[in-house]
């Protein structure tokens, strides 16, 4: 090996296909160890530090050497999300397809921000968005973008939003800005998820001057008052609606909100956007799109892959029925990005807010590929069987109580019937390892939240962590 500074060597073939082996190892051991390893982490962030640490080193090391270090420093706080008894957040697993795809879009390496790029990353985004435009019930010719999650899905819509309805009373946001402009009225719901108002913040549009419209005991947005709310603020107007309260699970009624909205906006300055994190994702079953009804008629939805299509993070999705204002609202001009002539394929960076970003495209694809559209909704109603499941069998013990409607995914639990008790037998079910799951506050009181979203949960994951639930509720005193 050369000593000299200004000298590399070689890539050595053997060595790559060595490490990469050594990797692929570690994450087979890892994955096979899923459906029994306690879920929570074993090390906290002080230990994680001391172990990942230190000072940075004068030199170089061996990449295996590094490898070995990292999986021996780091897994002891690797939480087992990916396995099929989580059910603290929305967090899906990985299919296997989807996570092989993964890993070959790392080792590619592809920046999927334009054609030139990587015909590969653009064509299987184009090919993958538009399955899924068929397969979510969205309006034929919707155009889509392939962002990190629901937060910046959400940005994506509501920045096409904002165009939109500003363009249609003859302001340019892009190129004049919001100051001096027309006020845009947003109108929001009681039980909006927090992703929204950071939108809205990063738009310039404030999330404190939103309208607020009262939602019902299951956290649907009130028709009634956000018509009044809707007649009452003329010009041009944003509402956001909601697909899955994160709590309860439950839907707006999208389809009557856009009629409102729609009828009391005919020149075209209204847009109803939808935050379907992991709600949208009804859409694809036939046994639940009955909770999605009229959703087709909004203007833009946000949802998440890696919360029910189960792909690796990150993987969100922000799709308008609207091309020309999404494109205006993120397309960018210079001489050395040989963007696609018009009429030429379609340039991924023109719909989303990164140029350079992971081909998150291939794991999409991937997952479509290997489930086909019957796969999908089995995993989607596979999912809220376990849920009702849950609900069932813990709503039957003494001293629980299950606070909401399960329509989906979604299930609040209560526990000896006070606040402190709730939140000490969630500590206590975290802490046994059987299962993870979380803590909330659902109608001012606190509450356990149990999502079920992972391709590998069965019913005997279910049953083992009811039995852990029942343990802990029964062992707080």
């Amino acid at each position: 090996m050369s000593t000299d500074p200004r000298h590399t060597d070689p890539p050595d073939p053997e060595a790559l296909r060595v490490l990469l082996a050594a990797a692929a190892d570690h994450a087979a051991r890892f994955h096979a160890s899923l459906p029994d390893r306690p879920v929570r982490a074993d090390a906290g962030p002080s230990a994680l530090r001391l172990a990942l640490g230190g000072p940075l080193p004068d030199g170089p090391a061996d990449p295996a050497a590094v490898l070995d270090a990292l999986v021996a420093a780091a897994q002891p706080g690797v939480v087992a999300s990916a396995g099929p008894r989580y059910f603290g957040f929305v967090v899906g697993g990985s299919l296997p397809a989807a996570l092989a795809a993964d890993w070959l879009a790392t080792a590619w390496d592809q920046d999927a921000g334009l054609v030139a790029l990587s015909p590969a990353a653009a064509m299987v985004e184009d090919v993958a968005g538009r399955w899924l435009v068929d397969l979510l019930g969205l309006p034929d010719g919707c155009s889509f973008g392939f962002v990190t999650g629901g937060q910046m899905a959400n940005f994506v819509g509501l920045a096409a939003a904002r165009h939109h309805v500003l363009a249609a009373v003859g302001w340019d946001v892009e190129a004049d800005g919001l100051l001096g402009g027309p006020a845009i009225n947003v109108i929001v719901g009681e039980r909006r998820h927090a992703t929204i108002d950071t939108a809205l913040r990063m738009l310039g549009l404030g999330a404190a001057r939103t309208t607020v419209v009262p939602a019902d005991a299951q956290g649907r947005v009130r028709v009634d008052a956000l018509e009044a709310a809707v007649a009452d603020r003329p010009g041009p107007t944003i509402v956001c609606t909601q697909a899955g309260e994160v709590n309860s699970g439950a839907f707006d009624p999208v389809g009557a909100i856009c009629d409102v909205v729609h009828a009391a906006h005919p020149e075209g300055d209204g847009w109803v956007h939808v935050d379907g994190a992991f709600g949208l994702w009804a859409a694809a079953s036939p046994a639940l799109g009955h909770l999605v009804e009229g959703v087709d008629r909004a203007d833009s939805w946000a949802t998440d892959a890696h919360k029910w299509l189960n792909v690796p993070y990150d993987s969100g999705l922000a799709f308008t029925r609207h091309p020309a204002s999404h494109r205006a609202a993120f397309a960018s001009q210079a001489a050395y990005l040989l963007t696609s002539d018009q009429g030429g394929p379609r340039e991924p960076d023109d719909f989303v807010p990164e140029m350079s970003r992971r081909a998150r495209g291939f794991a999409v694809w991937a997952a479509l590929r290997s489930l086909g559209r019957r796969g999908v909704a089995d995993l989607i109603e596979r999912c809220c069987a376990h849920a009702r499941r849950f609900a069932d069998r813990l709503g039957g013990v003494d001293g629980i109580e299950v606070l909401n409607d399960v329509v989906l995914n979604q299930v609040l639990v209560r526990s000896g019937h006070s606040d402190e008790h709730t939140r000490a037998v969630v500590q206590r079910v975290q802490e046994d390892g059987t299962c993870w799951l979380n803590s909330t506050e659902w109608q001012g009181r606190a509450a356990m939240r149990i999502s079920v979203s992972n391709w590998s949960t069965t019913v005997d994951d279910v049953d083992r962590s009811v039995d852990a639930i029942v343990r802990a509720h029964r062992e707080v005193t």
